[in-house]
């Protein structure tokens, strides 16, 4: 709980300063300033044997103790704009906390954005700042600071506006994690705008170069069995690499696979097409995990000189595969409500993304038949 203390400080010129002193800091509302001191504007002179000065200092202490109840109750009320907050936490502490969660929650990429996003904050609160004297204001200006701040990697760039994107919707999400732990009293996330998104270009495999990269070899083998699964399933990595022989569901000659969400821990059956299946049919294990033998730095480190054997002069990245998923779907006319279920999108938008490329696409083909009349 809050405390107002009542202090003094003696000035150059002799005369006393009354102040109060706030633990923990207060914030105010109106300017989103943190503050431990609100000095009153009254004064004491010691050492003065003058009636008239002493009174006027009596009641100069008297109004000060007055301000001081009165502050007391307002805090404890959360009343004209201040706040108190409910436990006195270290912001940078808390989200490292958060970001270590994350290393056994999430895929390995996942947790890497995660640890380089904490650099930043860093770099903008220091190593330690006080939870409650965190303001709109301030949250604001950390969102600036990720639009304008060099890359930390790379000094010579600009961090990526969409890297920006990922990491301020990261410290958003650590600020309504801070609320429901009761680190604070109110879920200052919700009043803060999100950074927009920059549209950019997702790249994706055809269906004649994804049968070209089936015969293009790769060593081991299993990275290109796990990547055109991919391409033919739309399941990220970190699904892919954990599939076992018990998640295997068939049905009327329909094979399923079992998959769980992370965040509910809801289970529901994903179909996959009779090609996947041969996938699974060719690998050597017969119980536990499917795809053994890899991992995701040796896929990642792998993938670009396959495509560049294969003749393919595309930029592709695992993701690329789960791109190329729901590009060719909405291609072959399934409905996009269909593809975001498949997928597992939680939000439609998400998944509009790729009805831009099929729009692109579109543009493409009428240039096709850009007949010049005049010849």
């Amino acid at each position: 709980m809050g405390n107002v203390t009542l202090r003094k400080k003696k000035l150059k010129d002799g005369k006393v300063s009354l102040y109060l002193d706030y633990w923990p800091p207060i914030v105010i509302e109106h300017n989103g300033q943190a503050t431990r001191r609100e000095f009153l504007k009254l004064y004491i002179y010691p050492d003065t044997n003058d009636p008239l000065i002493k009174k006027e200092n009596r009641s100069a202490l008297e109004l000060a103790k007055a301000i001081r109840a009165k502050r007391l109750v307002q805090i404890r009320n959360q009343e004209y704009g201040f706040k108190e907050a409910r436990v006195s936490f270290d912001l940078v502490d808390y989200y490292q906390e958060v970001v270590q969660q994350k290393r056994s929650q999430h895929s390995l990429a996942n947790y890497k954005a995660w640890k380089a996003s904490t650099r930043y904050l860093i770099k903008f609160f220091g190593k330690s700042f006080e939870g409650s004297a965190l303001s709109n204001a301030k949250i604001l200006k950390y969102r600036e600071f990720l639009l304008y701040t060099a890359n930390l990697r790379i000094n010579k760039r600009k961090l990526a506006r969409n890297t920006a994107v990922k990491y301020f919707n990261f410290f958003l999400s650590v600020l309504h994690k801070a609320y429901e732990d009761e680190h604070l009293d109110k879920d200052i996330s919700l009043k803060i705008a999100p950074i927009k998104e920059e549209e950019t270009h997702r790249e994706y495999l055809t269906i004649e170069e994804i049968k070209t990269l089936w015969n293009t070899p790769i060593e081991p083998d299993v990275i290109k069995h796990i990547c055109i699964f991919s391409a033919m399933t739309g399941l990220r990595y970190s699904d892919v690499s954990k599939i076992t022989y018990e998640d295997l569901r068939k049905d009327n000659e329909v094979v399923y696979i079992k998959l769980t969400e992370k965040k509910t821990r809801n289970s529901y059956l994903h179909p996959i097409p009779q090609a996947a299946f041969e996938i699974i049919q060719n690998q050597p294990a017969e119980k536990g995990l499917i795809f053994t033998g890899f991992s995701y730095s040796q896929v990642a480190r792998k993938i670009k000189p396959w495509i560049k054997d294969a003749g393919i002069d595309k930029d592709i990245s695992f993701h690329n595969f789960r791109h190329s998923y729901a590009t060719l779907q909405l291609a072959a006319g399934t409905d996009i409500y269909t593809v975001s279920k498949l997928l597992g999108h939680k939000n439609l938008a998400t998944t509009q993304i790729y009805t831009k490329v099929q729009d692109q696409n579109r543009v493409k083909a009428a240039n096709r038949l850009n007949i010049s009349l005049d010849d």
